[in-house]
């Protein structure tokens, strides 16, 4: 078309909007309704990728497109109500159509355009509007193919064309009866692309109607702008049927009902209904051709005939004086409202102009060419009257002007002008504070967000939207902020955060607007950004939103794992907040597990189980003490777990398997666990006994400050049977909780864990059949407290008495799973270098076949002990199980504590004379009158089970018959004696037993048993042993020895000791025996209060030699003998020697390397060596005498002392050696070639024992006779083994004069050297004789005795200085 000026202008994609006719405006509450479909109706597509947008450390899945947002746009654009202030959305033309068999077609198009020029004349009529007084019509006349009689209709044409001209009328030909294709001839709905699903016009009666004419549209735009654009200007509007590029006149159709059914069909806005299907591709084409006819011939000359007729009115007015021209004005304007003052103008909408006012045409004319897209024309038209307007303070004209300014200047081709930007920010604000139109206003805003969205000025466009959001619409505000949010993310650097925190304001509001879907996704989008960045409170806001929004859309499993978040999270809330929270939870989780009650148990979220702390523990619970007897210790769940003591126990049963095993572990041995844990060793299936209970404890956590209520707790299992005796297993069967008769199930009613709580469940099973079990995971109802929050002063005990807490109602059942990862490989290269975790099998027990049980109970076992006290007591062994055990055997570090007596022991009797009738000891009554001389006894230490091989710690229990039968008990006596070391002493014991049928599973069985002994001091003592000056003894054999015994009460009073009694001194050896005692002291009792000493002298001689038998001998101070060779004195006795023996024999061990040297010189030295040593070992028997209560007790003990070498201090308890604080270190090399040992001097001087026998004093005259002679006897006494050369020296050592005149001197007579050889063990006597020349005293002992064993070459001189001086008196008479 042509522009006023005569330049050819082109328009591109003109499209043209058809409405019906409707004569009152829409409703703005049916617009509400119809925006709300619109949006709900669309949703994101289901199958669309989303886009990902990677920002900082974030990926972000967002929808690219907002498809709800478009259709929002369009049908806010196209049911916006014509205004009186622009024209946009005026009529331009009529069509008027009349079916061609009607019986006056002509007649009823004069009706028609009468009907039209009243409806747009007379005032009657508000609406719809039209755009310029002689609106266009359109004469169409309808022939139905089908049926019509074509030449009447090509006649009534030919006569239109003469009253209209060929311009003004058309005759269109289609079809409207079903045709005969066949059904595969589908032709698609032609109008399905034009048809919005939602229109206007459905609101009323209208759609029952003949639809002969459409609505307007508001604004047209050519498709050659930015696709951003055209759809910010809905220019590509889903239209109806014949909707045309152009807003065209329409008629009320209530004249015409029977206009053709094809244009119905095709006009019937249900979308779900096919329109036009009786339409053949012919009638297509003839309906596009009608519509360019239209287009070309009718519409488009008319409006550029109209555009010349406003420009000339335009340019005349130009030419004028401006002074004429706003006299013009005024006259023009006569029902103009009288001049008011700016501000009042500003409060109203300004003023109003009559349709003709030379303002509103230069409007009109602008409209008319932003229409045909003759946008620089227009452009300038809006600035003029814009200006116009502003003039008059017409302020809503002016807001309407500018906006369309900014757009017509953005549209232009080639892009002349920038955008004024400012012109659109006027317009809003005038729109919105001054002319109080938000609906205007939000056009304006809807439209400049998209030019700036094109300009990429995101910020602009964002901070426009976010604008114009308010509380009269959540709608609206609901889509701009999601818009906005949109903006943010599209930024060159993209604004994560402000995304996110509009994304969740969009939400807000589409809840409250109902559009649950939207706000749903909105919130979603969001929580990428908030998730994991520590803002726990955002996150519980937005999980709670979108858990309530998905239970409203019965979207439960996202309802539900939306609620799991903020219960699982640490949560910040207040307690009040989290117990609604939970109760949400529950309900919703309740209404999702109803939907598939056959379903598997889902898993809860809470509490918190903590797998690693789970802890299995296998058989039953103690017994408690039950008076004087107690039970076992055993283990139980109570015990902290202690990785050194679980090595002990290890390290005894290992002992015990070994001996059984004749000193070798079998290589299936795996040491007994009782109680698994994650310290414990759990990479073998544990054992356990058939009908014995399993009990499993659950660390649980409350990380809520709210209580939880777990009803019916029990353990989840899978099990499958087998039979472990028989050849071939048994099929393997699945069983769940349900199965009672596999394996029994015992529940917890209510278990209580109050507000962030750590609390344990220790849960049983009790295995009926044997197989292979696994435990999963446990089972429960999760439920709250009612008044859960008031609970805070309650005592977390009382949560555990059943019934005590009424649960509000709300449970959930459930499953957690217990899911343990066992320990971190470590062993191998490739183990180091990757991370890898090895089984964990503590909740996959292997359930064997039956085996005996043993109970251990101890009667009247003490808890404090004095050092070396004996105490009786009894141990009760019963067997609880259904079968026998035997081998029953008891290992402990500490054998020297307990024994259970010798294998020949009679039980002990009471001793009728015992102060208390109660003593532990075997005891014989001596008679008091008896000299304090030894009685003998002997005893083998095979009686005693020692040194018969194996290991001491092992200690055979003397079960009658070696065999204990189901429910059968057996009372033993046990003796036990208090540790020589003052302390708090824990001593284990570890029975061993086992069952009379082998098993292929389990071998044995074991009990633990801790004793804890507190012991103080008592007596401490010293012996030291010395060879006898005394020649031989009553059976003049040459050995005897004199032992010293030194003992010292070390006892502080605390203990309520008064004093101790030494009532008995025993030896025992296998070469001496104590033979009397040579205390000086008369007092038969030997007393000793605090802090006293006492010294025994008691004289020893040799016995017969026996290899095998110990002899005793008892030297006793009181009025009875204690039999040191019965039980329980002989046991511990034994027990000390073997303790004693392992000592020195791991310090032998470490020198025998170095002793294969010079294999004679050692066997000499060995000789040497032995003639100092003697094996002789003391028990001092002793009572103490306490007072406890006003009672006076008796306790009884026994100290022992082993005597090794002659001379050299022993002691009972071996002493400590303070250390200094601080030594310098030492470094040294060691030899290579160690010296060999040389005999010390001590040890040669004891190789020879001398002894002078002579009388004690002399009388001799020495007047008669000048020289006195005595004849002395010197007895040799060989106390080695070996053949000795002894060669004795009888002069005198010179020595200094002063000397002899002290003692004077006497001579020797004879030889002055003999030369002997003693054979091992011989006295040899030697007659000597002395001779004197004064009276005087004398000492005797010169003579010098050196002796060498014969085959050696070197003398060792033997040196008398330690005996005694033998002096002699010569008296004269």
């Amino acid at each position: 078309m042509r522009d006023p000026n005569n330049q050819l202008h082109i328009i591109k994609n003109l499209k043209i909007a058809v409405n019906n006719i409707i004569t009152h405006p829409p409703q703005p509450g049916a617009i509400r309704k119809l925006l709300h479909d619109v949006v709900s109706v669309s949703q994101p597509a289901e199958g669309l990728v989303a886009n990902v947008i990677t920002a900082g450390d974030y990926d972000l899945n967002i929808s690219a497109t907002t498809p709800w947002f478009e259709s929002y746009r369009e049908c806010f654009l196209q049911s916006m109500p014509a205004s009186d202030h622009e024209f946009l959305n005026h009529y331009v033309a009529c069509m008027l159509v009349v079916s061609s068999g009607e019986p006056d077609p002509v007649e009823q198009f004069l009706k028609l355009s009468q009907e039209q020029h009243r409806i747009q004349h007379s005032s009657e009529y508000s609406y719809p509007k039209w755009f310029i007084p002689n609106t266009l019509k359109y004469y169409v006349l309808l022939h139905d193919v089908s049926t019509g009689e074509e030449q009447r209709a090509d006649s009534i044409y030919e006569e239109m064309k003469q009253r209209y001209g060929t311009q003004g009328c058309y005759l269109l030909k289609i079809n409207s009866r079903v045709s005969n294709r066949g059904a595969d001839e589908q032709i698609p709905d032609p109008w399905s692309q034009y048809l919005q699903k939602n229109t206007i016009q459905n609101q009323d009666c209208y759609e029952d109607y003949t639809v002969v004419s459409n609505k307007n549209t508001d604004h047209l735009i050519s498709d050659g702008i930015d696709s951003e654009i055209k759809d910010g200007l809905s220019n590509n509007f889903k239209t109806h049927p014949l909707q045309l590029d152009h807003p065209s006149g329409s008629l009320d159709s209530t004249d015409y009902m029977k206009a053709s059914t094809s244009l119905q069909d095709s006009k019937k806005s249900n979308s779900g209904t096919p329109h036009g299907a009786c339409l053949t591709l012919t009638d297509h084409d003839r309906i596009r051709q009608f519509i360019q006819e239209f287009t070309f011939r009718g519409l488009l000359p008319h409006i550029e005939k109209t555009i010349r007729q406003l420009n000339d009115q335009l340019i005349s007015r130009k030419g004028l004086s401006r002074s004429l021209f706003s006299a013009t004005k005024k006259w023009f304007s006569g029902s103009k409202v009288p001049e008011k003052s700016i501000n009042e103008l500003k409060n109203t909408s300004g003023l109003l102009y009559p349709p003709e006012a030379p303002e509103l045409q230069i409007r009109k004319m602008a409209d008319l060419c932003f229409l045909v897209q003759h946008y620089e024309l227009a452009y300038s038209c809006y600035h003029t009257a814009k200006k116009d307007f502003l003039n008059d303070q017409a302020m809503l004209y002016a807001a309407g002007a500018l906006e369309m300014a900014a757009v017509s200047a953005f549209l232009q081709p080639g892009a002349p002008r920038p955008y004024p930007a400012h012109y659109m920010e006027t317009a809003i604000q005038t729109y919105r504070d001054i002319c109080k139109n938000m609906v205007l206003a939000e056009r304006c805003v809807l439209l400049s967000a998209e030019i700036l969205k094109s300009q990429s000025k995101y910020s602009e466009a964002a901070a426009l939207l976010i604008r114009l959001t308010s509380e009269d619409s959540d709608l609206r505000s609901a889509l701009l902020l999601e818009q906005a949010a949109h903006c943010f993310i599209n930024m060159r650097s993209p604004m994560v955060r402000k995304f996110a925190f509009h994304m969740i304001l969009a939400g807000h509001r589409f809840s409250k607007a109902g559009q649950k879907k939207h706000a749903l996704r909105c919130y979603c989008q969001a929580m990428q950004v908030y998730k994991g960045k520590g803002w726990s409170l955002a996150e519980d806001h937005i999980n709670f939103t979108i858990g309530r929004q998905s239970f409203t859309l019965r979207q439960l499993d996202n309802a539900v794992s939306a609620f799991r978040h903020i219960l699982i999270n640490d949560s910040k809330q207040p307690p009040a907040q989290q117990g609604a929270f939970l109760r949400e939870y529950l309900y919703v989780y309740k209404n999702a597990t109803q939907l598939s009650p056959d379903g598997p148990l889902p898993q809860l979220p809470l509490p918190y189980i903590n797998s690693s702390a789970t802890r299995v523990f296998f058989g039953h619970d103690r017994r408690p003490a039950e008076g004087e007897k107690q039970a076992a210790t055993h283990v139980s769940l109570d015990q902290e777990y202690d990785s050194e003591s679980s090595q002990q126990w290890k390290e005894l049963e290992e002992q015990v398997v070994s001996v059984i095993n004749k000193g070798t572990i079998p290589s299936n041995f795996q040491p007994t666990q009782f109680c698994l844990n994650r310290y414990s060793d759990n990479s073998k299936f544990p054992l356990a006994v058939i009908e014995e209970p399993i009990t499993v404890e659950v660390s649980f956590r409350n990380p809520l400050k709210v209580p939880l209520l777990l009803t019916d707790l029990s353990l989840l299992w899978k099990f499958q049977p087998k039979e472990f005796g028989a050849k071939h297993d048994g099929e393997t069967k699945e069983r769940g909780t349900c199965d009672e008769d596999m394996v029994g199930t015992e529940a917890i009613a209510e278990f209580l864990i109050n507000s962030e709580e750590t609390k344990v469940a220790r849960l049983k099973l009790f295995p009926h059949q044997t197989g292979e079990l696994h435990i999963l995971g446990v089972v429960y109802n999760l439920g709250t407290v009612q008044g859960a929050v008031s609970l805070d002063g309650i005592d977390p005990s009382i949560g555990l008495q059943t019934g005590k807490f009424v649960s509000n109602g709300l449970s959930v059942r459930g499953r957690q799973d217990l899911e343990i990862q066992g320990p971190r490989l470590n062993n191998t290269k490739e183990e180091k270098t990757s991370i890898k975790y090895g089984p964990d099998r503590r909740l996959d027990p292997i359930i064997t076949e039956e085996m005996p049980l043993l109970e251990v109970f101890f009667i009247n076992f003490p808890t404090g002990l004095l050092c070396g006290e004996i105490r009786k007591a009894y141990v009760e062994f019963v067997n609880v199980s259904k079968c026998p055990l035997t081998a029953l055997k008891v290992v402990s570090k500490h054998p020297e504590f307990f024994t259970f007596g010798g294998n020949t022991a009679v039980l002990t009797p009471l001793s009728p004379s015992a102060s208390e009738n109660c003593s532990a000891y075997k005891t014989v009554v001596t008679d008091p009158t008896s000299v304090r001389t030894a009685l003998l006894s002997s005893a083998s230490s095979a009686d005693f089970g020692i040194g018969t091989g194996g290991s001491p710690e092992v200690i055979q229990v003397p079960l009658p018959d070696a065999v204990l039968l189901p429910g059968a008990s057996v009372q033993l006596p046990m003796w036990l004696r208090g540790p020589d070391e003052e302390g708090v002493h824990e001593i284990n014991f570890l029975f061993y037993y086992e069952s009379i049928k082998k098993h292929s599973k389990m071998c044995h069985r074991v009990l633990r048993h801790t004793a804890v002994i507190c012991t103080s001091r008592s007596l401490h003592i010293r012996a030291t042993v010395c060879r006898s000056n005394a020649l031989g003894d009553e059976e003049g054999r040459g050995d005897n020895m004199l032992l010293f015994v030194d003992v010292e009460n070390i006892n502080t009073s605390e203990t309520g000791v008064k004093e101790f009694h030494i009532v008995q001194v025993s030896s025992n050896s296998k070469h001496w025996k104590l033979q009397k005692s040579v205390n000086i002291s008369g007092d038969k009792d030997t007393k000793l209060a605090s802090r006293e000493r006492a010294k025994l002298c008691f004289k020893a001689v040799r016995c017969k030699n026996s290899e095998e038998n110990y002899t005793f001998a008892d030297i006793v101070f009181g009025n009875e003998q204690i039999v040191s060779s019965a039980s329980p004195c002989g046991d511990f006795f034994f027990q000390s020697l073997s303790s004693e023996f392992k000592r020195t024999h791991v310090q032998s061990h470490t020198h025998a390397s170095q002793r294969a040297v010079k294999q004679s010189f050692d066997e000499t030295v060995r000789l040497i060596q032995r003639c100092s040593e003697v094996d002789l070992n003391i028990v001092v028997l002793w009572k103490a005498y306490v007072v406890e209560d006003n009672k006076q007790l008796i306790l009884e003990g026994q100290h022992h002392v082993a005597l090794n070498t002659i001379g050299k201090e022993a002691f009972s308890f071996p002493q400590k050696q303070e250390l200094p604080e601080t030594v310098l270190l030492k470094f040294f090399r060691p030899e290579n070639t160690p010296v060999p040992a040389r005999p010390t001097p001590e040890q040669l001087s004891n190789l020879i024992k001398t002894s002078l026998h002579y009388p004690e004093s002399f009388n001799h005259s020495f007047h008669q006779k000048s020289l006195c002679l005595v004849p002395v006897t010197l007895l040799l006494s060989n106390c080695s083994q070996a053949v000795v050369d002894v060669m004795i020296d009888l002069r005198h050592k010179p020595t200094s004069s002063e000397a002899l005149e002290i003692h004077g001197s006497f001579t020797w007579l004879g030889q002055t050297q003999y030369k002997l050889q003693l054979k091992g063990q011989e006295v040899y006597s030697l007659q000597l004789k002395a001779c004197f020349v004064h009276t005087g005293v004398y000492n005797l002992g010169t003579p010098r005795v050196f002796a060498k064993l014969v085959d050696q070459v070197t003398l060792f001189e033997t040196s008398q200085q330690n005996s005694m001086p033998a002096l002699i008196i010569i008296n004269n008479i």
